[in-house]
């Protein structure tokens, strides 16, 4: 049983963190991230950040392959968030 949970936990580790992937890729198609707070995202991200490395010194595989695959998607989130955030430009003027 505990085998059982461990794979669960590990699959788990891995594919949450995979989520963020088709939210890069819609803000890459739609070349905006105007819908997404970029005070939440750098929030979400700092915090991330900031656990890592409780993450990389855990005994526990999981909790280590969660945070390092979760700070790398989640820092690609954050690039294509600024990347693609428009602040005040001609979309937003009506220029556009």
């Amino acid at each position: 049983m505990k085998e059982w949970i461990s794979l669960v936990g590990m699959i788990s580790a891995v594919v949450l963190p995979l989520w963020n992937i088709p939210m890069i890729m819609k803000i890459i198609k739609r070349r905006s991230s105007n819908d997404i707070s970029v005070s939440w995202v750098l929030g979400v991200w700092v915090c991330t950040l900031l656990m890592v490395p409780s993450g990389i010194i855990s005994a526990d595989p999981v909790w280590r392959t969660y945070s390092l695959i979760n700070i790398v998607l989640f820092s690609g989130v954050v690039i294509v968030t600024l990347k693609y955030q428009n602040y005040g430009g001609p979309e937003k003027k009506g220029n556009g």
